[in-house]
């Protein structure tokens, strides 16, 4: 796989690290406006209520999103790698990114935050992109 590829998957990590960081951020309130303003234009508008719970989910939420981003990051350095052999690698983060964005999407409907579905393709858009346009999946890299 070419540098370019390389770092275009870094930068995909690097972009679940920090939105990791900005759910995370949301479980303290001197820190927490980004996030609120966030969820705010995500529901259409509502007001948004911090309370300790949601704090809670927030730093959940951000906690995980780093831990994936920095195992997915892990796994592709590996999968770079391995070349060819690498493939079910790359076809494990994919189907965990597709059980993401289902179960996400789902959730987000349910709960009035539809417009969370934007960014969520995007991100799985940039994802998807990287992975047909760098060969990655092909038997012979």
């Amino acid at each position: 796989m070419s540098a370019f590829w390389r770092a275009y998957f870094g930068v995909f990590c690097l972009s679940l690290v920090l939105f990791g960081a900005l759910l995370s951020a949301g479980a303290f309130a001197p820190s927490s406006g980004p996030i609120a303003g966030l969820m705010a234009i995500l529901s259409g508008g509502e007001t948004i209520v911090l309370t300790s719970a949601l704090r809670f989910c927030l730093g959940l939420m951000g906690a995980i999103t780093i831990g994936w981003a920095v195992m997915i990051f892990g796994v592709m350095q590996v999968a770079f790698k391995l070349g060819a052999p690498g493939r079910p690698l790359w076809d494990a983060i994919t189907s965990g990114l597709i059980i993401w964005y289902v179960i996400d999407g789902v959730c987000s409907i349910a709960t009035g935050f539809a417009l969370n579905i934007i960014p969520n393709t995007a991100l799985a858009a940039m994802y998807l992109v990287g992975l047909t346009q760098s060969g990655a999946r092909k038997t012979a890299l």
